[in-house]
């Protein structure tokens, strides 16, 4: 099993979203974060005085699938999520050891 982690704009989760849900993936975590890259966050001005803003929100989407459908979900992200431009994400792979459903006590893919 695998789980992907996808760092995209917030404005592309829905895009995403239905994108992933159009291939079968049921299930996906979402949290907001902050963070920057090379795109080094941006300056903005608040009551004439201008500051930098270094970390810019955005949103990470985690996802568990067995092998077989990884690389259809990589590809979905990137196809959903990218814009072209600077600060459009990253997405980390992590094989997992295990997998446990609390509920049932259910292991491995069935408890995906």
């Amino acid at each position: 099993m695998k789980k992907i982690e996808a760092v995209i704009r917030h404005f592309k989760l829905e895009e995403v979203k239905d994108g992933l849900t159009e291939i079968g993936i049921e299930g996906m975590t979402v949290t907001e974060v902050r963070g920057f890259g090379r795109q080094k966050g941006h300056k903005e001005q608040y009551r004439g005085a201008e500051y930098t803003v270094d970390f810019l929100p955005k949103v990470k989407i985690e996802v568990v699938v067995s092998d077989g459908r990884a690389q259809a979900v990589i590809e979905k992200i990137i196809e959903t999520a990218r814009t072209g431009q600077i600060g459009d994400g990253k997405i980390f792979v992590t094989d997992l050891g295990e997998t446990l459903r609390i509920r049932t006590g259910e292991a491995g893919e069935a408890a995906l």
